[in-house]
């Protein structure tokens, strides 16, 4: 059967999973204040259903599975799916996106069941500022990426979403961070996703403006990274810290978009900045055959959009972001 290739020419080969869209943080530019529109756990796909599907995408070209949420580890058989769909033969890449505040109870049997790599959410080292963008507690994030690090994952990648007149004067500082711990860094441009991200708008910061500051402190040269992701890699020279740089609104990545999502209700998103969908759950309440579903995605796959329009169209994706898989 044909392989993943959208009719831009763009080959698919990595799935984002999102395994639920609760989370037990509430960042302000992700999840609106006082949402309530969880799906219930009837109307999510079943651990099974998830596998089944990983497989079909496998079988159709996908080789680089990341589990996301909402926040996957609140998910109870999290390492179940990981092990299930890390014993598929065509899946040679399985990572994690976390926020990392359960990570200390989790990351020996994730990295056991074979979890190689995670990316953790942090915008901030100050639990005062922490607190503000996330209600939550800074503390058991940062003893989660210590225990990440004695478990063995390779990279443990940082993800900081720079905003202004809150957490862009921390550049430096997380930069000294990832120094000190060996962590990678990437700093990630606020997108106006739903109605959170719209709020989170008037903080936004071009990343063009930190790398030009880094390059004042810093020595560096471009460097790549294992992964199937969208960003763009500057080294330190002289030292191991490889910085990565996600730039959405100053410098779209549509050209090269290798993604696509599935979120924990089944449904396939094919932009995160679009609202072109397929759903798969009603196919599989249907009964349909392997071979049948594989057909719907491929057909699906040709509707994958161009590009976002987030600079154009910026209110035109309404869904909260931890409905999408990040």
């Amino acid at each position: 059967m044909s392989q993943l290739i959208d009719s831009f020419g763009r080959k698919i080969e990595y799935l984002r999973l999102s395994v639920t869209d609760r989370c037990d943080l509430r960042c302000f530019y992700c999840i609106p204040k006082g949402f309530k529109g969880f799906t219930e756990p009837e109307d999510r796909i079943s651990l099974d259903d998830y596998v089944r599907l990983v497989r079909l995408f496998s079988e159709l070209g996908v080789s680089k599975v990341r589990m996301t949420g909402g926040e996957p580890l609140i998910r109870p058989d999290l390492p179940d799916m990981v092990r299930k769909i890390g014993a598929l033969p065509k899946i040679d890449d399985l990572s994690l996106s976390t926020n990392a505040t359960r990570l200390a109870q989790h990351a020996k049997v994730l990295r056991e069941s074979g979890v190689s790599r995670v990316n953790v959410s942090l915008d901030t080292l100050n639990p005062d500022v922490f607190r503000e963008i996330t209600q939550g507690d800074l503390e058991p994030v940062l003893q989660g990426l210590q225990v990440a690090k004695t478990a063995g994952f390779r990279p443990i990648k940082i993800n900081m979403v720079v905003m202004r007149d809150l957490n862009l004067h921390e550049v430096g500082d997380m930069v000294d961070y990832c120094l000190e711990n060996r962590f990678t860094l990437r700093f990630i441009e606020t997108m106006p996703v739903g109605e959170a991200g719209q709020k989170a708008k008037d903080r936004y910061v071009s990343l063009d403006e930190i790398k030009k500051s880094l390059e004042q402190r810093f020595e560096m040269e471009p460097a790549k990274m294992k992964g199937a992701g969208p960003a763009k890699y500057l080294k330190i020279i002289g030292q191991r810290l490889k910085i990565g740089f996600i730039t959405p609104m100053s410098q779209h990545f549509c050209e090269t978009c290798n993604r696509v999502r599935l979120s924990s209700e089944g449904t396939l998103y094919l932009c995160l900045g679009q609202s072109d969908k397929l759903e798969l759950r009603p196919l599989i309440q249907q009964g349909l055959s392997d071979d049948e579903i594989k057909s719907a995605i491929l057909e699906a796959i040709q509707n994958k959009p161009e590009k976002h329009e987030f600079n154009s169209n910026p209110s035109q994706v309404v869904r909260v972001m931890s409905m999408t898989g990040g």
